[in-house]
């Protein structure tokens, strides 16, 4: 038997909470570190499950991993090698993939199962591999044994790319292969996320030539080799914007610590149209109790959409939390997430629990609020669903378990810990 979460509803958090490290910053980020034999030194590393599984493919070809603190890792690559991945390992992380690129510029090959990842609807590496192969990649794709094959015979070279999508992802590994590649690349529609922006920045203190971070074309100077550097990650936005939707919805207060409300500009307009509002203390984000929780119709009193967009838009991942906050805003608005064909099926346990949703069709629903909600028995499908599930329980009257919290897990460091500082009555059975 697998742990669950039993949460008893109800309760208005209070207090203060620190996110942690930004995942899907430090997934890239530890990947990086392939394209250097010198020491690397990452702080604020996320003790989550992706990035311990990550760690572990690192090791297996060769990096030395050292904890030089609770959440500061030395990771050396002198004597990196080709290696037979864990399958098993490489499809539990979507961030597997990333491993392509620096491989291939420091190696000139690699062997990969296809990455794994939430279950979210179809999720297209065709973007990867096109941008690979611009830089002079050979990409092979053994169906049988279920393994791609990368291999540069004559090195990378650099290449004007433009990215039929603006894949986060793509373009973090076509940046990691382009700065060891001769002459210069460009990528266009380039994603900018924060994280992207992150990976970019260290790898220009390690000595690559990378303009245009934060837009979406990045000019990069191909350089024969990287140095060692030292890096800190930054917070994780997504973690900050659950905890802000967790205190609005239970009717508390709290101050989140270190949240880096830079990056939150569109998350606070969007959430706004839910009425939810929030105070900048320098670098703290203040969550007052008294919400308005009221959703803001559009010009003519037509119902709102809200739709997911590429950064600087509103992201795909904070579509479930704001679907909860929805549940318990007075009015409708419509979701739309053209992204993903699964990313709304989770509704349907929201329903089980009294919200008024209509799912339309696998992109859009309809959600009418606010609505009582009460305690269910529920199974989390994916990391930010999941985390949606607990902020419902956490509104809810009633107790409500939710299982399947391995996922929750792979984004949220001690998430049942820090909810329960703040008041939550929230537990982790074994069962």
């Amino acid at each position: 038997m697998t742990a669950f979460f039993r949460i008893e509803g109800g309760v208005p958090l209070q207090g203060e909470v620190t996110p942690g490290g930004n995942k899907n910053a430090a997934l890239p980020l530890l990947a990086a570190t392939l394209l250097t034999e010198e020491p690397v030194i990452l702080h604020n590393i996320p003790h989550i499950q992706d990035v311990w599984t990550m760690r572990h493919l690192l090791e297996s070809l060769g990096v030395q991993v050292d904890e030089l603190g609770p959440r500061t890792w030395r990771l050396q690559a002198r004597d990196l090698r080709l290696a037979q991945l864990d399958p098993h390992l490489v499809r539990r992380i979507r961030a597997s993939i990333l491993l392509a690129g620096p491989l291939l510029a420091r190696l000139g090959q690699v062997t990969l199962p296809p990455p794994g990842g939430d279950i979210i609807g179809r999720r297209r590496l065709d973007t990867h591999v096109l941008a690979l192969e611009a830089l002079g990649a050979q990409v092979d794709y053994r169906r049988l044994e279920r393994r791609f094959h990368f291999h540069a015979p004559n090195g990378l070279r650099g290449a004007d790319i433009l990215l039929d999508e603006a894949s986060v992802t793509a373009t973090e590994n076509a940046v990691m292969a382009a700065v060891l590649a001769r002459g210069t690349t460009v990528i266009r529609n380039a994603a900018s996320e924060p994280h992207v922006q992150e990976l970019c920045r260290m790898l220009v203190q390690m000595g690559a030539r990378i303009q245009g971070i934060g837009s979406n074309i990045l000019v990069i100077e191909g350089v024969d080799r990287l140095s060692g550097t030292e890096f800190t990650i930054g917070p994780d936005y997504l973690e900050v914007v659950s905890y802000i939707a967790a205190a609005a919805i239970t009717r508390g207060e709290i101050r989140i610590r270190n949240a880096g409300p830079q990056y939150l500009s569109m998350a606070r307009l969007v959430f706004g149209r839910l009425g939810v509002v929030w105070e900048e203390d320098g670098e703290d984000i203040l969550v007052p109790k008294d919400q308005p929780l009221e959703i803001q119709p559009d010009l003519g009193v037509a119902i709102p959409e809200i739709t997911t967009m590429p950064w600087p838009g509103f992201p795909t991942d904070m579509m479930s939390i704001a679907i909860v906050v929805a549940t318990q805003s007075r009015g409708t608005v419509l979701f739309h997430d053209w992204m993903y064909n699964s990313r709304m099926f989770f509704t349907d346990k929201l329903v089980r629990m009294g919200a008024q949703i209509v799912l339309c069709d696998p992109h859009r629903c309809i959600v009418n609020g606010p609505t009582t909600l009460v305690g269910e028995i529920l199974e989390s499908p994916d990391i930010r669903a999941g985390m949606a599930l607990v902020l419902a329980a956490l509104a809810a009257r009633g107790t409500s378990e939710i299982h399947n919290i391995g996922q929750i897990d792979r984004g949220y460091e001690r998430v049942d810990e820090k909810l329960r500082a703040l008041g939550a009555r929230i537990q982790r059975i074994q069962g």
